[in-house]
């Protein structure tokens, strides 16, 4: 379950700056025996009582693949955690490290903080592309460097409660953004001058309707070759952000939406909109398949493929993809070992497809996505299939961190408020923003 909320976001962009004097020292990490007798502390940012279950079952599983490797997990890490372990060093510091987020990965390569894997990758005669699909690789490497790879991955679809579907006379899941919006409005339900149930939520903060998760469906290509910011040069950008403001005016204009918007539950409990039947459909990774299960909603819950733009029909099914990702800290002095763990736990297939079973994510091999043991709810293919799909992407690394996508998503507060009248103008000054971010970075 990743933590990609607008905050997790924000988050980034503060241990981007954080980072800028974190730089790793290997100490002669990479010349401890694998064969000896050794005990590695593995760092993950899994809290719940389940979740932290499955960490440590999966890791037994290692620990009897490896009897002379004891590892001792610690849950609950943030990120910002993770920089000062680092920065610091000393027997406090971790091994092996996760983290929900793969907009770090630019810094962590760049600064030194986790370890080049490619001299363990080449001993081990890992061929990575066969192993992973490509967004995988993309967001686990940074201009060359690989220091992490894929953990377990997540996908982005529609989910959709089929009982308003019925109620409402609609048969099948929209496939484009113009039917997108006929069922949105048709699933709305006005009461007053709030709603009684709303079709979507299309407000930013409308929990992961992001301009990141969104842009995807249109192909968005975020930097040019020269490495400056294209979200001014691609259309695909203004076409997203021009669809997502005519949506709102179309269930009611932002104020109305927003004032309904704060009545929702929180997005990680019960009480998700979703879950109470307050919005019938939303956007959303495969982990909320789990939670509507274990919130016992009162309606059956469908799945599918986000919508695409209607002149890119012919790629529905793909999505937004993001996972987590694991790296050996640079200032290990037991990375041999540690790279035991980290080459165990992301592409054995049966630790992936087992912790994948326990964790409800999506596997991140191929090997793995393809396996009999998978044994995840029936509808969870549709999540495996926006995994697989060729035109699945990621947004790409950056020296910043995920300061660009802050940057892009205070824009969309703005542009979707109506304090923003030229979107050109708004998208070029953006622009700007990101590449003057990215320089001072550098």
């Amino acid at each position: 379950m990743p933590r990609r909320t607008a905050g997790a976001l924000a988050a980034t962009a503060a241990i981007a700056l954080f980072a800028t004097a974190c730089t790793g020292s290997a100490r002669g990490g990479a010349t401890d025996d694998p064969s000896a007798k050794v005990t590695i502390t593995f760092w993950h940012g899994w809290s719940a009582p389940g979740e932290v279950r499955a960490v440590e079952e999966n890791i037994k599983r290692f620990e009897d693949a490896h009897p002379n490797i004891t590892v001792k997990a610690v849950p609950n890490i943030t990120d910002d955690k993770i920089q000062q372990a680092l920065r610091a060093g000393g027997s406090n510091a971790p091994d092996v490290v996760s983290s929900f987020s793969t907009d770090n990965v630019g810094r962590f390569c760049s600064s030194g903080a986790f370890a080049d894997l490619k001299p363990f990758i080449e001993k081990s005669k890992l061929d990575l592309v066969r192993t992973f699909a490509a967004p995988r690789l993309a967001y686990t490497e940074f201009e060359g460097t690989r220091c992490t790879l894929p953990l377990l991955g997540d996908a982005y679809g529609l989910y959709y409660n089929k009982d308003a579907f019925e109620k409402a006379g609609i048969t099948e899941p929209p496939t484009t953004w113009s039917e997108f919006d006929r069922v949105a409005q048709k699933l709305t339900k006005t009461r007053g001058d709030s709603y009684e149930q709303l079709g979507f939520m299309p407000n930013f903060h409308g929990y992961e309707t992001t301009p990141g998760h969104l842009a995807a469906q249109w192909g968005a290509t975020y930097f040019g070759e020269d490495g400056k910011s294209s979200v001014a040069q691609d259309p695909a950008f203004a076409a997203m952000f021009t669809w997502q403001k005519n949506l709102i005016a179309k269930l009611g204009g932002f104020e109305k939406l927003e004032k309904y918007r704060n009545t929702f539950g929180d997005e990680w409990g019960a009480k998700h909109p979703f879950h109470t039947g307050q919005v019938a459909m939303q956007l959303d990774g495969e982990w909320r398949l789990g939670m509507t299960a274990d919130a016992k909603v009162p309606f059956e819950v469908g799945v599918a493929p986000l919508p695409v733009p209607d002149d890119q029909a012919g790629d529905y099914g793909k999505g937004y993809l993001s996972g987590t990702i694991v790296g050996i800290a640079s200032t290990s002095e037991k990375q041999n070992a540690a790279w035991e763990l980290v080459k165990y736990m992301t592409t054995d297939t049966d630790a992936v497809v087992g912790f994948a079973n326990e964790l409800r994510n999506v596997p991140s091999t191929n090997a793995a996505l393809a396996s009999p043991k998978l044994k995840l709810d029936p509808r969870f293919t549709t999540f495996l299939d926006i995994a697989r799909h060729r035109r699945s992407s990621t947004t790409p690394a950056s020296v910043n961190g995920g300061a660009y996508q802050v940057t892009l998503q205070e824009f969309g507060y703005q542009w979707e408020a109506g304090r923003v009248s030229d979107l050109r103008a708004g998208l070029e000054k953006t622009a700007r923003q990101i590449d003057t971010d990215i320089e001072k970075a550098k």
